[in-house]
């Protein structure tokens, strides 16, 4: 770490001098050895600036090139590399998955979707058809990330949250979740909700709005239900009723059918 930090703050740094140790560097996201955001023991989520400036130094110093696959792309990215021994299935060539990314044993891609660098997937995920997991997305153990799910990624700024999904979420079809949203574990997002970091969520069992915290962040509580609901807005125009649509909690804990939640 400190190799890397020094390294961040050195303003004549040379590509000769970055590039042996940005691979070194995309060893250890690859591996977990280093990740953008932890959970300290108190169990809150802390996010590591560092990694995230070391990324973006990535991105500094790297030159247009072609891949022997035919994507082009900054040299200092390129596609991940998954080997028998890891147990992840990747199920097509249509699924990519860019170096700098920790995929934990038991992780499933379906094709086509795409996992951005800097991610972190936990064990016994699955990420399926058409999902994006976003650049710094934290994502826990045995997590289901429906098709056509979106969860944002977030470099910069350096200390914005990014979005951090805990184990055993259930995340239904075509959600979007972007940065500035934590998803406590054992919750279950419905298929087709919105949450954003400045989105309010109504949660109807507690009779109370859930806001950003004083970091800026909106937590979903652990194992709660949220589903895609609307809110009557004030202003209209003549002759209409007008309503937004917001993220509701309808219940907590409680056992949902499967079926459910993959239809809106």
């Amino acid at each position: 770490m400190e190799k890397y930090l020094s390294m961040i703050k050195n303003e004549n740094l040379t590509r000769e001098e970055f590039m042996p140790e940005w691979k070194r560097f995309k060893n250890d996201l690859n591996t977990g050895k280093v990740r953008v955001a932890s959970r300290g023991e108190d169990g809150e989520w802390k996010v590591n600036q560092w990694v995230k400036q070391f990324i973006l130094l990535g991105f500094k110093y790297g030159q247009i090139c072609k891949f022997d696959d035919g994507s082009i792309d900054k040299d200092t990215m390129g596609e991940r590399s998954i080997t028998l021994d890891e147990k992840i299935r990747k199920v097509s060539a249509t699924v990519s998955v860019r170096d700098g990314v920790y995929i934990g044993a038991g992780v499933t891609f379906m094709p086509p979707c795409y996992t951005n660098i800097g991610a972190y997937i936990d064990e016994g995920t699955m990420v399926d058809s058409l999902a994006l997991v976003g650049s710094c997305a934290q994502i826990g153990k045995n997590v289901h990330i429906g098709a056509g799910v979106v969860i944002g990624g977030v470099l910069e700024p350096i200390g914005a949250y990014p979005v951090i999904i805990e184990d055993n979420v259930f995340v239904g079809a075509g959600s979007l979740i972007t940065e500035g949203t934590i998803v406590k574990k054992g919750a279950v997002i419905g298929a087709g909700v919105t949450i954003t970091g400045s989105t309010p969520v109504y949660d109807v069992v507690n009779n109370k709005v859930i806001i950003p915290n004083e970091n800026g962040i909106i937590v979903i509580p652990e194992g709660a239900t949220v589903i895609p609901g609307t809110k009557s807005i004030e202003n209209s125009v003549d002759g209409t009723q007008l309503a937004k649509t917001v993220p509701i909690i309808i219940k907590y804990g409680s056992k949902v059918e499967l079926n459910d939640l993959l239809r809106p």
